[in-house]
């Protein structure tokens, strides 16, 4: 049987015999240009583009920022950027001139629109011009960026009508969410109507888009996973209703049981019991961190379409989320710790009895059977493998953390916080320590040397006061103990210099006058809370 990949010509012969080319298609025969010729060009492009933009700008100045100067130029920018992607004659230093004129084009008209019309408005217009523009300009790789672009200003017209209902904290979730359904449907429709040759053209576009799309969406996902990550699991209170508490949890585990039927529908080896379980503990991974079902789903159906790039980065987004559950503030460190080592220590079970059941041999029981034996499933294997691996490297960093808190000396070092609020990360305090003008300004940090160590003085209630930088090899005194400085904003700090904790727990924080840590013997420290006046620890 053979099994040898088609040719590009084959390909084309086949694509044109099913209508979904013209028979006067053929194959590109210029030569690839080289990507160090590509790379000076592009730069040669912006440094001559760059210099003639701000000129121009400078000199319609008032045109742009009163009236509809900035529709004008914005509009004939995007043209002639249009007009030199389209041609595909053009000289290679005047196709790359056009990246940054569409660029500059885009951002004239964004400034026309926000100016002049409502936000969501504005951001609804510029989301159809992304698509106009995939659309006019059939070049994959724009696509990708602008599809990636289309779904910024989705979310923009999105967000001002779904936060008037909800927690603005929460409204990122709901509308990736939204624009996730939204490009599982476009695709949905391509799988089903695109392969038609009338919709040929239609497939690629949106094939492109899609791309793009989904990109920027598991970038929010990971984004949005490590911040107000205590808002998933608080209790129902008066201003937060108990139906919205629970359909984050609920909408992930969906979304990742939806994914696996996708994966169940196009693998049938996928609906055997220990699959079933492997979706089970997913499920239950996806309740606890309600971005991770999403980013499942999407991982199920580009793995079932054979969309590999996209799967991997889907796959890296999954990691992120659950590395992000460090910051699950309403869970203790070995709470978190216990929860993905039971989900490791089931799925390395399931592993196991999967690499057993494949193990018998043909002859075991060949006669009652009648030669039907279990189909080996390579995939799966590697599936599972792949989730370990990932559980272990992000469990392994949470065990170190919770042995240093275990096995740690506590200290107590003061502090003058600060109280900002930080609009995408809930409330957190600012943490400052005295450690002397010299050491925090020290430039004595180089790349693949050691971090630096303070010698702390600790006296009989445990609180340290710093008393020098540490010179490798002098020897401490009985009261005295080393700790390990991190470079923060171009100066350094002990351990952390902020202090996250839940919304609207400002006051209760306010009382805090020294930072809790665990150190070890060598020096290496975490913050483990803050405590008061008296050196008792302030509870979430």
């Amino acid at each position: 049987m053979n099994t040898a990949e088609p040719t590009p010509a084959q390909l084309l012969q086949r694509a044109v015999a099913a209508g979904l080319l013209p028979s006067s298609a053929a194959l590109p025969t210029a030569a690839e240009r080289p990507w160090s010729l590509l790379l000076l060009t592009a730069l040669g492009a912006w440094l001559a583009a760059v210099p003639l933009l701000i000129g121009i700008y400078l000199l319609l100045g008032p045109t742009l920022t009163q009236g509809g100067g900035a529709y004008l130029v914005g509009g004939l920018l995007l043209v002639a950027a249009s007009i030199i992607l389209r041609a595909n004659s053009a000289a290679l230093f005047v196709e790359q001139l056009a990246l940054p004129l569409l660029l500059s084009g885009a951002l004239t008209l964004c400034l026309g629109l926000y100016r002049d019309v409502h936000e969501s408005l504005a951001s609804a217009l510029l989301l159809f011009g992304c698509l106009g523009l995939a659309l006019a300009i059939a070049k994959a790789w724009l696509r990708v960026l602008l599809g990636a672009a289309a779904l910024v200003f989705f979310g923009l017209a999105l967000q001002p009508a779904i936060g008037y209902f909800l927690d603005t904290s929460r409204t990122p979730w709901l509308v990736l969410h939204i624009a996730l359904l939204d490009w599982l449907l476009a695709l949905l429709w391509q799988q089903r109507h695109g392969l038609q040759a009338r919709h040929a053209g239609k497939a690629a576009w949106l094939e492109a888009i899609a791309a793009g799309w989904l990109t920027m969406l598991l970038f929010g996902l990971a984004f949005i996973s490590g911040l107000d990550q205590h808002m998933w699991a608080q209790p129902p209170s008066q201003d937060r209703s108990w139906l919205w508490v629970w359909a984050y949890p609920a909408a992930s585990v969906a979304c990742a049981s939806l994914g696996f039927a996708l994966a169940a529908r196009a693998w049938p080896d996928l609906r055997r019991p220990l699959s079933l379980a492997v979706a089970l503990i997913l499920a239950g991974l996806c309740a606890w961190l309600p971005t991770l079902g999403a980013i499942i789903l999407a991982l199920a159906y580009t793995c079932s379409t054979r969309r590999w790039q996209l799967a991997c980065a889907c796959a890296l987004a999954a990691l992120w989320v659950l590395g992000a559950s460090y910051y699950q503030l309403s869970w203790t460190l070995s709470a978190k710790a216990a929860v993905l080592v039971g989900a490791a220590a089931l799925l390395a079970l399931i592993a196991g009895l999967a690499a057993r059941g494949q193990r018998m041999p043909a002859s075991a029981d060949r006669a009652d059977s009648a030669g039907l034996q279990p189909r080996r499933m390579p995939g799966a294997a590697w599936l599972l493998s792949a989730s370990l691996l990932g559980l272990a490297v992000v469990n392994s960093g949470i065990w170190q953390k919770q042995r240093l808190i275990s096995e740690g000396r506590p200290l107590f070092v003061a502090l003058a916080p600060v109280d900002p609020r930080s609009l995408m990360q809930g409330d957190f305090m600012r943490l400052s320590y005295d450690l002397g003008s010299d050491i925090k300004a020290a430039n004595f940090y180089r790349l693949g040397a050691a971090r630096p160590h303070v010698v702390m003085k600790v006296d009989a209630r445990g609180v340290a006061l710093v008393q020098r930088l540490h010179e490798p090899g002098t020897a401490l005194a009985a009261e005295e103990q080393l700790m390990e400085l991190s470079p923060r904003n171009g100066g350094w700090t002990l351990v952390s210099d902020a202090w996250f904790f839940r919304e609207g727990d400002g006051a209760r924080w306010q009382a805090a006058k020294y930072g809790e840590f665990r150190v070890r013997p060598g020096g290496q420290a975490l913050l483990v809370g803050l405590a008061d006046a008296e050196l008792k620890r302030i509870e979430f």
